[in-house]
């Protein structure tokens, strides 16, 4: 018998590669979105016969009720995302991100496995030189990265729980992001040709759009031996700072020119080299590299110009 599954916020960035992933799979997948960016990312999926849709608001108890009826696995994507976003809307940032979660928890059954993604940027700033694993204590700097890091302490207390603290997601997707840190930089490349760099020692993770869909995928055909339990997800070759990144984007699009400036500074301070090992021990390894996902941003940016396709 068919597993059925729950994608909140399943219109989004993630959750439009995801759908398709899970309905390959063979899983029924239900969506519920309330579409907040007039998106249509999910069109292609409406012929499907196990896919459904509910136009709703996470944080409406009766919509997410109904939603969670009969459902095996929830996958909560569900959130306002970024650190300029959630800054802008604080109240609806912790109403959705944090308060739409502990609603989820007290409305479904014990039975029904949760997957949620974090962000790794709930470490803040980190050592250096030091990796940042699952022990590593949570110093989030932003109220994305408040908002998630608690939802996430939320979430495995309940227990039937996993939580992927995810690196900073980058690729093509059906509901485009372009404000991204590698989406955007590729974007300019192309675009402007060039860019101002602020804080450019700065170190983050980053990891595909499509393996973040994998790693959800894994987790649930090995929610047993995982259960309970955080783990970070990123490209361990690539733990790069932001001057870093611009030369591997410059190897791609040579009439790239970035300069990093003396003065100004970057409003997302995170600063962190990232462990996956945890996550590898399990089975799971990426297989989209950074310089494919350049390539495929540089013929998607070939097709989309348009500077709606963001959080902000």
């Amino acid at each position: 018998m068919k597993k059925s599954v729950l994608v909140t916020g399943g219109a989004g960035y993630i959750g439009s590669i995801l759908t398709r992933v899970l309905l390959d799979e063979g899983y029924r997948v239900t969506v519920l979105d309330r579409f907040m960016w007039g998106q249509n990312s999910l069109l292609e999926y409406c012929a499907h016969p196990d896919f459904s849709v509910i136009r709703g608001d996470v944080r409406d108890e009766a919509v997410l009720k109904k939603a969670l009826k009969g459902q095996d696995f929830v996958i909560h994507l569900a959130a306002l995302v970024g650190a300029p976003l959630c800054d802008s809307d604080p109240l609806a940032a912790t109403s959705t991100n944090l308060d739409a979660s502990k609603l989820l928890l007290s409305l479904r059954s014990k039975d029904q496995k949760i997957l949620f993604p974090c962000t790794n940027s709930g470490y803040g700033i980190g050592e250096k030189g030091k990796f940042c694993t699952e022990e590593t204590p949570l110093r989030p700097i932003s109220v994305y990265g408040i908002t998630k890091v608690e939802a996430e302490r939320a979430i495995l207390d309940a227990g039937n729980s996993i939580s992927f603290r995810l690196a900073t997601v980058f690729g093509a997707s059906p509901r485009m992001r372009v404000d991204l840190l590698v989406n955007d930089f590729v974007y300019r490349a192309m675009t402007d040709r060039f860019v101002v760099v602020f804080e450019g020692n700065f170190k983050r993770n980053y990891l595909h759009i499509r393996d973040v869909a994998r790693v959800f995928l894994h987790g649930m055909k090995n929610f047993d031996k995982m259960n309970g339990e955080a783990y970070n997800v990123g490209l361990s070759d690539a733990n790069l700072s932001k001057l870093e990144l611009c030369e591997r984007i410059k190897k791609h699009l040579p009439n790239f020119v970035y300069v990093e400036s003396q003065v100004g500074k970057d409003p997302d301070k995170r600063d962190y080299i990232i462990s996956n090992e945890k996550v590898e021990k399990t089975g799971f390894k990426p297989k989209y590299s950074l310089d494919m996902g350049i390539d495929e941003l540089i013929k998607c940016y070939t097709i989309i110009r348009n500077s709606k396709y963001g959080n902000v």
